[in-house]
């Protein structure tokens, strides 16, 4: 996902789209701690999506209180 396709989401969607990635980012590090993780490289990549989910969210936010 890019930062482009996240600014075109309203705050709802980018707030219930952050609950899926804790859950998922919640999941993966339960599978690396019992040893059942495939892919490693997608705990980064969601640790990343959550950051750029809470990035766009504040600037809406800021924006929102300028106007």
């Amino acid at each position: 996902m890019n930062a482009e396709e996240l600014r075109n989401k309203t705050p709802d969607q980018l707030r219930d789209q952050l609950v899926a990635l804790k859950k998922e980012a919640f999941n993966l590090r339960f599978q690396k701690a019992t040893n059942q993780l495939e892919n490693t490289a997608r705990i980064r990549q969601v640790r990343r999506d959550a950051a750029r989910v809470k990035t766009i969210l504040i600037q809406k936010a800021a924006e929102a209180a300028a106007n």
